[in-house]
């Protein structure tokens, strides 16, 4: 428990020494420590509200598009492994060590870290500034959800095919050049601009989507965790039930099978290269939402005697089975894609065959397959017809491979929005199929939102009691200035902007305050002292390996991987992607003077509260050194007075201070860092008793 003040100290201060030099858990009485009282802070229904929370905040969008992609790119099974043994050895520990914090100081970000070391405040702050850039680009995604759950329910679907123009009366030529997908994506959902220095206009369907989006995570957020639990009953367990139903329907198309066998064929070989170890440990990092505070605020809200532990292992184990989950349905639906583009490009080749076989004579490599019916015709037939003869043919006939089409992977928004989308038209019942996955999306967007607004909210009003007071005000304004602020990504370049916040306002600012967490609890309050914490508060001891993987593999790897990132930074100039209308198809651009400026903006200004608050608290202790020295010496006149005075008024006590028997005050031996005073109620009780 926090440390009481000396009764004759009227400052507040004598004899104590700063919060970091305090146990989180008083040992005699195993009750959460922090400056709020336990029957003023909001709980938890059930543990199983709990869980869904953690897991829904966890489970993300990331999961669905992030970590299939990766493994889409490096070795499959491989990727799969290595993902694996870093999630033992780096992500279990550092999200056990913030659900244990968070679960015992029972405070926000903010505080929490306040309280285990006050110089290293700042790291809340930081946290709190990652979760509001990551927000302000989320709830852009959540739009984009919105808009296209909306344009699901017609059939056909209208990026089944492409459009006509009214005046030509033809196809629209950048449709034609690209594909009605990529086309409705680039063109009627976003009327994205060649470049982000062309700014273009705000799109009035977007920012509708987008005021809509917001006002469903208001709505949601307005009663703090008691409104946003129940809404997680169904946005954390709908995506299970849709993405099981995926699965069951997937695995029925052909090519289904080819794209499960891409996905676990191991190539073990790209473990040698660096680039596979930073990404696999980036989405490990990303995947258990650590550093944004959201876990530590969630945690808070637990019974102190809750078994955190088993909790770290549980979330853990939940979001990497869901990304396998995830990946399977992607590479289900990637392989029915790949095999019908395959075969569309066997019946293509045929056709180019028939016309040539009408004009020349027969020659001796004309396949021995029937031309007339491309359906009959096997893929596996037709590459190995062209392995043989494929040299003497023209440019106009080519090879049909379906593991290049599966090897052309398609990252974050584009495989959400572009690849499924094209796989789900050719789906029997397409609308519904599509109404399903973008419902999907919508909740799995939306249950990380709550926990990344959550890490905003709670630490700013565990530590202004003002903001405290006025919940619903605070969540109304924080979603308003958001959406006002997200209009940025509502104009023709706004999917630029998106990508920019996506890849460098949370990513160095989170491993920056992952490091520093680390520091704070492993060096500076003591790794073995925050396990007798622990051990104090689920009345049994974690494995003695989790203060070496705190102190040593946890750090030097957080560090390992901020080198990298800050090296890839400096060695590669930042690009981004564009879609060129012309040619129909995206090209990779550098990012412009101006943007460069914008994104370390981005990444100073979340970093920068770490260094910033370390200064203020250095420059407030030098300040008040010799207060504290002045205040230090008038406790002490005071019970010397006290102890003169004493013999005068009381000499009936005399005797036993003479004999020892018992002094008049004493200190309970709690360790250097629990000083108190045993209470007087029994030494005036006897006085009354020596009088009579």
């Amino acid at each position: 428990m926090e440390k009481p003040p000396l009764p004759t100290d009227l400052d507040g201060c004598g004899l104590a020494a700063g919060r970091s030099d305090m146990a989180l858990v008083s040992a005699d009485e195993g009750e959460a420590t922090g400056t709020e009282e336990q029957g003023d802070r909001p709980a938890w229904d059930s543990k199983i509200q709990y869980v869904l929370a953690q897991v829904g905040f966890s489970v993300g969008l990331g999961n669905v598009w992030r970590f299939p992609y990766l493994c889409h790119q490096n070795g499959g099974g491989a990727f799969m492994l290595l993902y694996v043994m870093l999630l033992v050895i780096i992500g279990v520990p550092l999200f056990f060590m913030e659900l244990a914090a968070g679960q015992s100081i029972r405070q926000g970000s903010i505080g929490v870290w306040k309280y285990i070391s006050p110089r290293l405040a700042g790291i809340g702050y930081s946290s709190c500034m990652v979760c509001f850039f990551v927000a302000l680009y989320y709830n852009v995604i959540i739009a984009w959800s919105l808009f296209y759950l909306g344009n699901s329910f017609q059939y056909p679907l209208p990026w089944e095919q492409c459009p006509v123009d009214l005046i030509t009366n033809q196809t629209v030529k950048e449709c034609t050049a690209s594909s009605p997908t990529s086309y409705f994506w680039f063109r009627k959902a976003l009327d994205i601009s060649d470049s982000i220095d062309q700014s273009g206009e705000f799109n009035g369907i977007m920012s509708g989507c987008l005021l809509a989006a917001w006002a469903i995570v208001c709505l949601a957020m307005i009663k703090g965790i008691k409104s946003s639990a129940r809404v997680m009953y169904f946005s954390s367990v709908f995506p299970y039930a849709v993405l099981i139903c995926f699965l069951i329907r997937g695995l029925m198309l052909d090519g289904a099978i080819d794209g499960i066998k891409y996905m676990f064929y191991p190539k073990l070989e790209i473990w040698g290269e660096v680039k596979v170890w930073r990404q696999a440990a980036t989405q490990v990092f990303f995947a258990l939402g650590l550093g944004y505070g959201s876990v530590i605020a969630y945690s808070s809200y637990n019974p102190v005697h809750n078994n955190c532990h088993r909790d770290a292992i549980m979330v853990s184990g939940i979001n990497f089975m869901t990304s396998v989950l995830a990946s399977l349905v992607v590479f289900v639906v990637l392989g029915f894609r790949a095999k019908n583009i395959s075969l569309n490009c066997v019946a293509t080749n045929l056709a180019s065959l028939a016309e040539m076989a009408e004009t020349d004579s027969l020659q001796h490599w004309w396949p021995w397959f029937n031309m007339s019916d491309p359906k009959s015709v096997n893929l596996q037939e037709y590459r190995e017809w062209y392995s043989h003869y494929g040299s003497m043919l023209g440019s106009n006939i080519t090879d049909c491979d379906l593991e290049r089409e599966m090897s052309k992977g398609v990252e974050g928004t584009g495989l959400a929005f572009i690849a499924f989308t094209e796989a789900m038209a050719l789906f029997p019942g397409s609308p519904f199929w599509s109404a399903l996955f973008f419902l999907m999306l919508l909740n799995l967007g939306l249950s990380t939102m709550f926990g990344t607004m959550q890490g905003i909210l709670t630490p700013l009003m565990d530590n202004f009691k003002t903001l405290g007071r006025h919940k619903t005000m605070l969540t109304v304004c924080s979603c308003m200035l958001g959406f006002i602020i997200g209009l940025l990504f509502t104009q023709k370049s706004g999917n630029y902007f998106v990508t920019m916040f996506d890849d460098y306002s949370a990513t160095l600012p989170l491993i920056i305050v992952v490091i520093f967490e680390t520091i704070s609890v492993a060096w500076i309050y003591g790794a073995d002292r925050f396990l007798d914490d622990i051990e104090v508060m689920l009345h049994w001891r974690p494995p003695v390996i989790y203060s070496y993987l705190w102190k040593y593999v946890c750090l030097f790897s957080m560090v390992g991987l901020l080198a990298a990132s800050l090296l890839r930074m400096v060695f590669k100039r930042p690009t981004y992607t564009a879609w060129d209308h012309n040619m129909g198809s995206e090209t990779t651009l550098e990012y412009p003077g101006w943007a460069l400026a914008m994104l370390s903006m981005l990444i100073i200004a979340a970093s920068l509260p770490v260094p910033i608050g370390y200064l203020l608290t250095f420059l407030r202790n030098r300040q008040s050194l010799t207060v504290e020295e002045d205040e230090a010496e008038r406790p002490r006149e005071r019970y010397s007075k006290c102890n003169s005075a004493e013999p005068e008024t009381n000499n009936h006590h005399s005797p036993l201070d003479e004999n020892n028997s018992r002094p008049h005050t004493a200190f309970l031996t709690l360790g250097a860092e629990h000083y108190r005073l045993l209470p007087q109620q029994e030494d005036a009780e006897e006085e009354e008793d020596t009088v009579v």
